[in-house]
């Protein structure tokens, strides 16, 4: 009977989003010291300005069939909801034809099957953070409606609806009229004809959730260095050394890897060959007449819009290109034309914090997640649209992986080395 490994006394963790917080904060709960590193601050990469959405009812591969039917010159259009500038980039045009392979109904409904089990440990554990002091809250949905011009537009989520369904992912929603739309949500303006509303879900406001995970990883003795960019990752006979840009090295037991979309630098001398690749979404704030009870969602314009208090932030778009590229005014412009007709009492023109952030994609659409060929060195990322939501559950069963040595089942499909 072999001997079961111990759990590492001290771990690092590379990146202060969400991802890595949680990851940071589950491992405290496993008795674990835990120092965060992070090259610009907490929040400061895709969990600051995304729509905050904790939707494990329709967190879904990326790679979808509907993808197939934009064409290529939707997409190289600033105006589309997804816009591939062209390039000639190889790294890009390898993600975006291993992307478009896998985006058919079957490759869908494996991936889809393969998040069912991590999506059923996302509100759990958002509930532990609540518990264990964690104190910016997790809004439950009053209201999560998805508004259409017509009843035939709703089509396409009721059969994707259907679809998670089979997949064995439990959401409840209910079919409304135009009218009924607008008594749930006044947020809707006369050009909507019909609805979906979407049940048991929640939202947080991002920027301010993450900050208050932070606080809790502090309170609890964890040290958080921000401006703290990692530059590698040695494996050594008893644990890692962290190479700090301008600042020496750090030696810990073992190192979880959360950087989002800067992940593959760090980690493809351990065996990930996946590429994580930056699809840019884009928000802004502005204010509004009447406070929505929940998320407001225009899925055919693909603008998710939820409220920040007595403001509305306003997200939409997947841009596939370089993470560090500037912010594109096109692409505001782009979701101000198509929210404008739907909506009432939200001045689109007074807009405040415009900003890009680069979700972590991969083109099978499932996160990394797990040991690499190091037993020491573990992935945390590749989450896509979804690290919000899976943010929380990633971070418990990787912790309890890490701690115990054994994988949790969960995990599989996610190997970091696949």
């Amino acid at each position: 009977m072999s001997t079961p490994t111990p759990p590492p006394p001290k771990v690092a963790v590379i990146g202060a989003g969400m991802v890595g917080l949680s990851t940071a904060w589950f491992l405290q709960e496993q008795g674990v010291e835990v120092e965060v590193f992070d090259r610009d601050g907490v929040a400061a990469g895709s969990s600051w300005g995304n729509a905050g959405w904790i939707t494990p009812g329709i967190s879904t591969p990326l790679p979808d069939p509907a993808v197939l039917s934009y064409g290529i010159k939707a997409v190289i259009s600033p105006a589309s909801p997804v816009y591939v500038p062209v390039t000639g980039d190889p790294r890009l045009l390898r993600f975006l034809a291993a992307f478009t392979r896998n985006s058919t109904m079957r490759r869908w409904s494996r991936s889809m099957r393969a998040l069912v089990p991590i999506n059923g440990h996302a509100l759990p554990a958002f509930d532990d953070l609540a518990a264990g002091g964690v104190s910016s809250p997790a809004h439950k949905a009053r209201s999560f409606v998805a508004g259409y011009e017509t009843r035939a537009e709703t089509e396409f989520l009721l059969t994707e609806l259907e679809h998670i369904a089979d997949s064995g992912q439990e959401v409840g929603f209910e079919v409304l009229t135009g009218d009924e739309v607008r008594a749930a949500e006044p947020t809707f303006s006369d050009r909507i004809g019909a609805g979906i509303r979407l049940l048991g879900q929640r939202y947080v406001h991002p920027g301010e959730f993450v900050a208050s995970l932070a606080d809790s990883v502090r309170a609890r003795g964890g040290t958080i260095h921000e401006g703290a960019r990692v530059t590698g990752i040695t494996d050594e006979a008893k644990g890692v050394r962290l190479a700090l840009h301008q600042d020496g090295t750090r030696s810990f037991d073992s190192v979880v890897v959360a950087t989002g979309t800067w992940l593959d630098a760090l980690v493809r001398p351990f065996g990930v060959r996946m590429h994580v690749q930056a699809g840019r979404g884009y928000s802004f704030s502005v204010p509004i007449d009447h406070e929505p009870k929940g998320p407001v969602y225009l899925p055919t314009q693909r603008v998710a819009c939820t409220p920040l208090g007595d403001r509305l932030r306003v997200a939409g778009m997947m841009e596939f290109r370089a993470p560090e590229a500037a912010l594109d005014p096109r692409r505001i412009e782009a979701i101000v034309d198509a929210t404008r007709p739907y909506v009432t009492g939200v001045d689109l023109d007074d807009r405040q914090d415009e900003w890009v952030g680069s979700r972590p994609c991969t083109s099978d659409g499932l996160p990394l997640i797990g040991a690499t060929s190091s037993r020491r060195v573990h992935v945390a990322g590749g989450h896509g649209m979804w690290g919000m939501t899976l943010g929380p559950a990633t971070g418990r069963l990787l912790a309890q992986s890490i701690v115990t040595g054994r994988p949790a089942p969960e995990l599989t499909p996610f190997d970091p080395l696949r």
